[in-house]
């Protein structure tokens, strides 16, 4: 038993001599209304948190020396949507983190009128102060509930070419946009023809019932799945034809995705328009939306 106590005191002590990982340096903390935000550097790479310390769940990152350089995946995958229209006129984003889709997008469409809604002022503060986001003369930032602004709008028939969805608390999506009466909205805002882009989790108990309720009001879509999900879909449903056009506008902006580290190799596989969820899943209401409770569950 001596020996034993020993060996595991020797273990020990080679496990606490181990110098621990050095953690981010800490520029930027705050206690908005609504969460609180921490702006990380670790090298050359800065990072917008609204948890910290924590392994995963940064919000938003950029590489200071290449700021055009997607670094996550999801961000790749959202702007996918310019496979399904490589030139739109309107752009509605809801959700800023960083400022990076925005940016790109401001960037690959300098003609596009682009809407930018944020409900945390201290976010797009901290956006415009640590990662260099600079609305141009074509982008409007609204600083309001992105549900609120869609239902303003409505009347208004905007017409948009493109809506991305891209709107996180801490944990998961708000409720109150995971709705059909959510997404019919939005989808009333758009254009007969327009195209919708949604982030998600891959790994979420709320998987079906999102699939269901996309399902419900924009019919069928492109399921591209990693890490994130990305819902990438028409106002109509997507068609067989979508995928052949797909490719052909991939070629069209496939220099402004290298040039931020991506491109048609990497999202035209992504693209796979089969169910792979239960499709009697319940469509969430804004009268049956417990996305906290069923979020908490493990994807069965």
């Amino acid at each position: 038993m001596r020996a034993i106590a020993g060996f595991f005191a020797f273990v020990l002590s080679l496990l606490t001599a181990l110098p621990l990982a050095a953690q981010p340096k800490l520029l930027h903390q705050e206690r908005s209304l609504y969460r609180n935000i921490f702006v990380t550097q670790d090298g050359d790479e800065r990072c917008m948190l609204f948890r910290y310390p924590r392994p995963f769940g940064r919000e938003s990152c950029k590489l200071l020396t290449q700021p055009q350089k997607f670094l996550f995946d999801y961000t790749q995958m959202m702007l996918s949507g310019l496979y399904l229209n490589a030139s739109p006129k309107r752009v509605l984003v809801i959700g800023e983190g960083g400022g990076t889709i925005p940016t790109a997008l401001q960037e690959m469409l300098p003609d596009a009128q682009i809407d930018l809604v944020e409900l945390d002022k201290s976010v797009d503060t901290v956006a415009r102060q640590y990662f260099d986001f600079k609305p141009g003369s074509k982008m409007r930032v609204f600083v309001e509930d992105g549900r609120v602004f869609v239902k303003r709008m409505v009347p208004q028939k905007p017409n948009y070419d493109m809506v991305l969805l891209d709107a996180f608390d801490a944990d998961y999506i708000p409720e109150h946009m995971l709705t059909r009466e959510f997404l019919q909205e939005v989808k009333s805002i758009m254009t007969p023809n327009g195209v919708i882009v949604a982030n998600t989790f891959s790994d979420s108990a709320l998987y079906d019932y999102e699939s269901t309720t996309y399902t419900a009001v924009f019919g069928k879509f492109f399921n591209l799945r990693l890490a994130n999900r990305i819902i990438l879909g028409r106002a109509g449903g997507i068609t067989p034809d979508d995928l052949a056009n797909a490719k052909k506008n991939a070629a069209i902006v496939e220099a402004e995705f290298v040039k931020r580290g991506s491109g048609s190799n990497f999202l035209l596989p992504l693209l796979n328009p089969n169910v792979d969820w239960n499709p009697t899943a319940r469509v969430l209401t804004d009268q049956y939306s417990p996305s906290n409770l069923l979020n908490a569950l493990p994807r069965r």
